[in-house]
């Protein structure tokens, strides 16, 4: 596969996953601040940190600006503007490597996206909270249709580690700002609002109802933890994502005849087995944040890695490939 084809198949998908990752983000917390309106500045600055502090936005006080900087400013990368109007250059760049109803369902979010008008929902909870919603569904209809109408060769491959990659940097990061809150202190005594705020952690990740099979209504941090990051059926565990991710690496490496990639699906299968053989237990019992730095290390090395082997490689390697 050329490497701009690839590229642009990566970046298409991991700028969708961030779009309805951040959508899901502002969705939560504007629920939050209905059932829990105290903390109202620490929560949207810990959502702004799980973001990864968005260059040029700040909390102001004003909840309704940053929510419309986040979903309408073409200025700042992680909007979810800005990543779908992305998402839809990549996919214009390999037209003719996607399907037409990849296209149709991705031409018509970026038509609903740009079209919107703030103005119109920021005072009407009901409209704003169907506005992100119609978003997320856009999103999960565009993976539904890629899985179904593409055919699962390289491409289909390079989508799915973009859309991988993405999750699994996007959970690391908001467990990692999630941890003074749940982990610091696992063993003292919940307050009634923390649950709610547990409840907010869950649903960022589309976990609650998932999570609630499992344990059923037992909330605690430990089982949380424990669900996020090691569970290996849930899509958006860590596990899961980098279970996924490691399928897909293996695939395009067989694929490619690429013996040169073994490195890239060492570095993956080496984070992949930290993950299947670890214990909550252990995890708790040392640094949490540095467990789940370490994480974000070796994801951005994957990704590094996947760009040095497909897509910045030089006509030297490739001969040799």
């Amino acid at each position: 596969m050329l490497s701009r084809v690839a590229d642009s198949l990566y970046w298409m998908s991991r700028y969708l996953e961030r779009a309805e990752h951040t959508t899901r983000l502002l969705d939560v917390n504007l629920n939050l601040m209905l059932d829990e309106p105290e903390g109202v500045e620490r929560r949207w600055k810990r959502m702004l940190a799980a973001l990864g502090h968005p260059r040029g936005v700040k909390w102001t006080g004003d909840y309704l600006d940053l929510v419309r900087t986040l979903t309408f400013d073409l200025e700042v990368g992680s909007s979810i503007t800005s990543c779908i109007v992305s998402a839809r250059e990549n996919a214009r760049h390999v037209r003719e490597q996607i399907s037409t109803e990849q296209w149709q369902r991705l031409n018509r979010l970026y038509l609903q996206i740009t079209d919107a008008n703030f103005s119109s929902l920021a005072s009407n909870d009901e409209q704003r909270a169907e506005f992100l919603y119609s978003v997320m569904e856009a999103v999960h209809q565009f993976q539904g249709v890629t899985d179904s109408t593409m055919s699962h060769g390289e491409g289909w491959q390079f989508i799915q580690i973009g859309r991988y990659m993405e999750r699994a940097t996007a959970t690391a990061t908001l467990l990692e700002v999630y941890h003074h809150d749940l982990w610091s202190n696992v063993d003292r005594i919940a307050e009634g609002n923390e649950y709610l705020e547990w409840m907010g952690l869950l649903r960022s990740c589309t976990a609650f109802e998932a999570y609630c099979k499992v344990y059923t209504a037992d909330l605690g941090p430990e089982k949380i933890l424990e669900f996020l990051l090691l569970d290996e059926e849930f899509p958006h565990s860590l596990r899961f994502s980098i279970d996924a991710l490691q399928k897909s690496l293996s695939a395009i490496q067989g694929e490619g005849g690429k013996q040169r990639a073994e490195q890239l699906t060492r570095i993956a299968g080496r984070l992949q087995s930290s993950l299947s053989y670890a214990q909550v237990d252990e995890i708790l019992s040392q640094d949490v944040i540095s467990y789940l730095h370490g994480i974000l290390v070796q994801c951005r090395e994957i990704h590094e890695t996947l760009y040095q082997l497909y897509i910045n490689y030089s006509i030297q390697a490739a001969l040799a490939s």
